[in-house]
């Protein structure tokens, strides 16, 4: 059997939630991918261009600061990792993760929250961040789902 983690970045909590309800679905490791300064509610105001959020994902070659406790990937084979979507793809901070670890061998489950967005070209966009991973397509969470919904499109993956 696979050593499987939840990994997610969240910045209003919708991601968070579904998060935890995802690994107490699996029963495994749950981590935040944190920052090292938390966007507050004026970083994340999409509409000024010169918002935190704004400008970072104006710059493809923006990667904030990772903070909180690092992390020992090793153990791990599977790791569904959790973002919101914005500008449609994940927050450039998934990035720093990725690229912070080696993830050679491993297998990525991306799922995204959105309102109303689809996964787009999220997927495409991460795998340069975490060469020799391999990417599943993943799955875009409306932030509704219960431990049922969770555990039919789990199964399904047959991981």
């Amino acid at each position: 059997m696979s050593e499987i983690l939840v990994a997610y970045f969240s910045a209003s909590g919708v991601t968070a939630k579904m998060a935890r309800e995802l690994a107490e679905t699996l029963r495994v490791k749950l981590y935040e991918i944190a920052p090292a300064q938390r966007y507050t509610p004026e970083d994340l105001d999409w509409r000024n261009k010169n918002s935190r959020s704004s400008l970072e994902m104006n710059d493809p070659a923006s990667r904030p600061e990772l903070g909180g406790e690092a992390l020992d990937i090793a153990p791990y084979d599977v790791i569904y990792l959790g973002f919101p979507i914005w500008w449609g793809v994940a927050p450039h901070i998934v990035n720093t993760f990725l690229e912070a670890y080696d993830f050679t061998g491993k297998t990525i489950v991306p799922f995204a929250t959105s309102g109303g967005s689809g996964m787009g070209n999220t997927v495409e966009a991460l795998i340069p961040s975490a060469p020799g991973a391999s990417f599943k397509q993943g799955k875009r969470l409306g932030g509704e789902e219960d431990m049922e919904a969770l555990k039919i499109w789990t199964d399904g993956l047959g991981l």
